[in-house]
């Protein structure tokens, strides 16, 4: 049994901080032979919600930092893209090229990436939206497959838009998305923000993790995504509900044990 994970912190701050959170994944997760770990990282927060909020180091040094990654440790890498024209310079590095949740709609980016990652042989994790119900997530498989296997597009739960300020979990949504023959990961990240608790800021609630992810897996989630930081309440994005770094090795080792009951 193989189980995904996507795991690094939320913005590429710095170098040192990518290969601060590389190195202790990949030492501590070693012990695990389930665990296919991908490196995570983001050159660019696109949908910041203050025009003030600092949105990363931009693509270019973005890259270079997943390229360090790649090197240094061995890991495969994985970033967000925000515009078709992105795709191919991104799919170029990186391994697992993702589309935000709020862009899963847009034909255009999701045939880019689709094309991109039949280019360099890349994997497509989309982001499901928070405004759409996992029935109709078939239709951004639709898309994708016309340029890639199926076996390369991946669909992720992130939470569902509850009001204003919430975002609830639908754990059928799992099996939903599996129908189209795709594999189907939990962002156990996203899905416990409050967006819009400020004015200024999103918030979230990191102690429901943990519960969340392991509800996911046995509602059959094939891989999950989580932010890790050294110090959370410091990063410069998402600090609400990213995971203490300390702690991922105990969550990882929960999620297996999980799956290994369902088998």
């Amino acid at each position: 049994m193989k189980i995904d994970f996507f795991i690094g912190p939320c913005m590429l701050e710095s170098k040192e901080l990518a290969h601060e959170v590389a190195g202790k994944l990949k030492e501590e997760l070693a012990v695990f032979p389930e665990v296919e770990l991908t490196f995570k990282g983001s050159f660019d927060k696109a949908n910041r919600t203050s025009i003030d909020s600092y949105r990363g180091p931009g693509l270019e040094e973005g890259l270079k930092i997943l390229e360090s990654v790649k090197k240094e440790f061995g890991l495969p890498v994985l970033t967000d893209f925000h515009l078709p024209s992105q795709a191919d310079e991104v799919a170029s590095v990186c391994d697992v090229i993702q589309i935000p949740a709020f862009l899963c709609r847009q034909t255009d980016i999701v045939v880019a990436g689709a094309q991109a990652c039949k280019k360099y042989d890349r994997r497509l994790k989309v982001k499901k939206g928070q405004f759409i119900s996992p029935q109709k997530a078939e239709n951004i498989v639709d898309k994708a497959k016309n340029f890639i296997g199926l076996d390369k597009i991946l669909l992720t739960e992130r939470g569902t838009s509850f009001g204003y300020g919430h975002l609830v979990v639908d754990m059928t949504s799992f099996q939903i998305m599996k129908s189209f023959g795709v594999k189907t990961i939990h962002d156990c990240t996203h899905s416990v923000q409050m967006p819009g608790a400020s004015s200024k800021t999103t918030g979230g609630n990191r102690e429901f993790v943990e519960p969340l992810a392991l509800a996911a897996a046995a509602a059959g989630a094939d891989g999950f995504f989580i932010e890790a930081h050294p110090n959370p309440d410091k990063a410069l994005s998402d600090s609400a509900s990213q995971v203490q770094i300390e702690n991922i090795k105990p969550l990882v080792e929960r999620i297996i044990k999980v799956k290994k009951a369902l088998l």
